[in-house]
């Protein structure tokens, strides 16, 4: 396992180095492909006309772009390069739809035209809000309690000042008691390369899940607040080309717990403290070069994490954690696709008190078909495999609804899939599912949507024998 460790140690550190120049690198030399000599028909780019944008500065989108007047198209690569483009657009986040276009041929010149319809950026809802891991687990091992229910209301303005920038509230009640502040600026100067952002929350609970027994969650709960979190947080962003974006983090964090807490598992903040407090310094590098950022079919996901939890005089929990998380994405014919991805984490040193012991089973570090254990440890790995096959792809009409936004494009797809994965832990105690080979596979539907929704229903199996039908809204890799 320790030489797993350091040959992933490897891997991270020489992503952080080389996929960042690489990926400059590609994004300097995209336009400076060689015609065959029999091919000399070509397009030179007059200007870039931008229209439909209300709220959206023009320099934003043509920063998203990555193409300036002047440049040389051939013409044989002209609707694969206006498609790149707009799909480019659309990764944004910012837009319904965009179409692009060429106009005012002269000689060899011409113009791009890009149409953008602009979605809706203002979203007041109520927050409901499930308090476990996955539905699963709130449904049959929790009885769909309604105390395990978190309720609110959240706001969010995105695209506030037309520079993509976001500001979002929420306010929160039920299992745990939440305030959150968040604004994120992903442009600070005029060469569009540097972002800033912040982060305000503070949490509290009734119920804890103070340790785990059998790879299973054990709660602990009173009347009072038991557990009470605080964390502020600064983000800087450098993005010079359109894939490839590098981020640090800096947040202070503060957890108090009751001393019925410690008693009871005198590590879960380790040495029996009823209080901790902890700097996070993360780097960040990621690549995405994708036909979806958001549901990806074609192209490749990578991110490499490094971080260092615990600066003094703020180290009450220390460790050093190296990330890393890639996926390739293939079109094997029309309508089919297949994809491989892997998660994995290493984190020194091993001796952490319990709260920084997640591994397998938080957040999207699981295995499908596992959903309803959890195996902690410092370090993993999940392989992730699924190939899909589109089966219907078709627009609804909304009554009632301006028509802007009265058409819902919606894509459903056929899956099989297969996981594998590992979880060390120093500490193993009754968990049966530590230190070992796991394996999953399943069948399921995937429903995808505009505005960032997916409905996965999956029908797993594990290498326990045991099988379920399992419900997710987000994407598995």
């Amino acid at each position: 396992m320790l030489r797993c460790c350091y040959y992933m140690l490897g891997m991270i550190c020489l992503l952080g180095i080389v996929l960042p120049v690489a990926a400059e690198r590609l994004h300097g030399e995209e336009w400076q492909t060689v015609a065959p000599a029999e091919d000399t028909s070509y397009l030179i780019v007059r200007n870039i006309i931008i229209t439909g944008n209300k709220r959206t500065r023009t320099s934003i989108i043509l920063r998203e772009i990555s193409t300036v007047p002047g440049d040389t198209i051939y013409l044989k690569n002209l609707a694969e390069t206006l498609e790149e483009r707009r799909k480019q657009l659309l990764n944004t986040s910012l837009f319904l739809n965009v179409t692009a276009n060429v106009k005012g041929w002269e000689g060899n010149t011409a113009d791009l035209v890009f149409e953008v319809w602009e979605r809706w950026y203002t979203f007041a809802f109520p927050v409901f809000k499930l308090a476990d891991r996955n539905f699963n687990q709130w449904w049959v091992e929790k009885r769909r309690s309604l105390d395990r229910i978190n309720l609110g209301v959240k706001g969010s303005q995105e695209n506030l000042t037309g520079r993509n920038d976001a500001l979002s509230a929420a306010l929160q009640f039920g299992y745990t008691q939440r305030l959150a502040l968040q604004y994120d600026l992903p442009y600070i100067d005029k060469r569009f390369r540097h972002g800033l952002g912040f982060l305000f929350s503070y949490s509290r609970n009734r119920e804890v899940n103070d340790s785990t027994s059998e790879n299973k969650q054990q709660f602990f709960r009173k009347d009072d607040f038991l557990r009470q979190v605080y964390t502020v947080g600064l983000r800087y962003s450098y993005r010079k080309a359109i894939n490839t974006r590098h981020q640090v983090f800096l947040n202070y964090n503060y957890e108090k717990v009751a001393d019925s807490v410690a008693i009871i598992n005198p590590n879960y903040l380790g040495k029996g403290r009823t209080s901790v407090r902890y700097m996070d310094l993360i780097y960040r590098v990621s690549y995405i070069k994708a036909d979806s950022w958001v549901y990806p079919l074609k192209g490749i996901s990578i991110m490499a994490e490094a971080s260092k939890r615990g600066i003094p005089p703020f180290d009450d929990i220390d460790d050093i954690r190296f990330r890393l998380n890639m996926a390739k994405f293939w079109q094997l014919r029309p309508k089919t696709y297949a994809a491989l991805g892997i998660r994995s984490q290493v984190k020194f040193s091993a001796d952490q008190p319990y709260v920084n012991q997640q591994a397998l089973g938080y957040g999207d570090d699981y295995l499908r078909g596992l959903e309803y254990y959890v195996v902690d440890g410092t370090s993993f790995a999940i392989l992730k495999s699924t190939l899909r096959q589109e089966l219907l792809s078709f627009k609804v009409k909304l009554p009632v609804v301006p028509k802007k936004f009265n058409t819902v494009p919606v894509r459903i797809l056929a899956k099989v899939f297969g996981d594998a994965g590992y979880a060390h832990t120093k500490f193993p105690g009754n968990g049966f599912l530590n230190n070992r080979m796991l394996y999953t596979g399943g069948i399921g539907l995937d429903i995808v949507s505009f505005y960032d929704t997916c409905l996965r229903i999956e029908y797993s199996v594990n290498q326990l024998g045991q099988k379920g039908l399992f419900l997710h809204t987000s994407v598995d890799m």
